[in-house]
C-alpha cells in the first residue's frame, strides 16, 4: 500500500469537518516557518513537520524527529507518527481531535487559519520508553474554496518538566484573534482548582512567560508597564503556590494552561 493511502484513526474524525479538503492533493507549498516558530511553544527538544490534510502525507521534517524517536528515515505518513503514540493515549487523541473539530465549527471555518490547537500525549522515544510530548497544530494553507489542505505540527518533549498528562485541549488565537479556550476532557481527567485561580490576564501572561518572553517584551506586547507585568507574575506565583518559574511551568503543563 502506498504511503498516501495509509489509514489512521483520525481520518474518520477529520471527514466530519467540512473545512478540510477531501480529495488527494499532492503538491503543497512550504508553510511560513518563521511565522509558525513565532507562535510555537517549545521548552525542550522539539521537531515539526508539514501535514498534507488531504492525504495525510508528511514533508519538510525537522531533523530532530529522527533523533528523538530513533527513526532510520523521516516518516512519510501521519500513521507512522500515530504508531509512535502510546496505545492507551489513542482514545484521548481521537477525542481531542473531535473536540477541535467541534470548536472550529463553533468559532467559524473562516477563522481556521487564525487558531492554534494543543494537547499532550505519550510517544515512544529512541530509548524505547514512552515520554510525554506537547503537541501543537497550526493550520497554514487553504485552497481556493477556503478548505484546509495543510497544517504544521510541532512536538516538544516535556517529560523533563512533567510526566502528568492534563488531558486538556487548548485552543488559542493567532493574531489578530486572541482566543483562549481550555477544554478538560471528561473520562480522562479530573477538575483542577488551579484553573480557577488565575484571571484571564494572568493566564495570558503565564502563557507568554512559558514561551520565554521577558518582562519588557511582555509589557510591550500587552501595552502595559513592566511593573504591571512583574506584579502579575508575583500574583501568579502566589496563587499557584509556586516557588519559581520552573515550578510554575510544571504546574501550568499539568493543569493544561499551555
Amino acid at each position: 500500500m502506498e504511503n498516501s493511502e495509509k489509514k489512521h484513526p483520525l481520518i474518520e474524525v477529520w471527514n466530519t469537518y467540512p473545512g478540510v479538503r477531501k480529495d488527494n492533493k499532492k503538491a503543497l507549498s512550504k508553510p511560513p516557518i518563521e511565522r509558525i516558530i513565532g507562535e510555537m511553544f517549545a521548552i525542550g527538544q522539539f521537531y515539526y513537520y508539514v501535514l498534507n490534510l488531504t492525504n495525510s502525507t508528511l514533508s519538510h521534517h525537522h531533523e530532530n524527529i529522527s533523533l528523538l524517536h530513533g527513526l532510520q528515515d523521516f516518516p512519510k505518513n501521519l500513521k507512522e507518527v500515530i504508531d509512535l503514540t502510546h496505545p492507551d493515549d489513542i482514545p484521548f487523541v481521537i477525542k481531542a481531535e473531535q473536540t477541535i473539530v467541534e470548536k472550529i465549527l463553533e468559532i467559524g471555518i473562516s477563522q481556521q487559519l487564525f487558531l492554534k490547537f494543543s494537547y499532550c500525549f505519550r510517544m515512544k522515544t529512541a530509548s524505547g520508553n514512552y515520554e510525554l510530548f506537547h503537541h501543537q497544530a497550526i493550520p497554514t494553507l487553504e485552497d481556493e474554496n477556503g478548505q484546509l489542505v495543510q497544517s504544521i505540527n510541532i512536538h516538544t518533549n516535556i517529560n523533563h518538566i512533567t510526566q502528568e498528562n492534563p488531558y486538556t485541549v487548548l485552543i488559542s488565537g493567532i493574531s489578530p484573534r486572541n482566543d483562549f479556550q481550555q477544554i478538560k476532557l471528561k473520562n480522562f481527567s479530573t477538575h483542577d482548582q488551579f484553573l480557577e485561580n488565575l484571571t484571564k490576564r494572568e493566564t495570558e501572561i503565564l502563557s507568554l512567560i512559558a514561551k520565554g518572553y521577558s518582562a519588557p517584551e511582555i509589557a510591550e506586547m500587552l501595552i502595559v508597564s513592566e511593573h504591571t507585568v512583574r506584579t502579575h507574575r508575583k500574583n501568579i506565583l502566589r496563587k499557584t503556590n509556586s516557588r519559581n518559574s520552573k515550578e510554575l511551568l510544571k504546574k501550568a503543563f499539568e493543569s493544561g494552561l499551555i
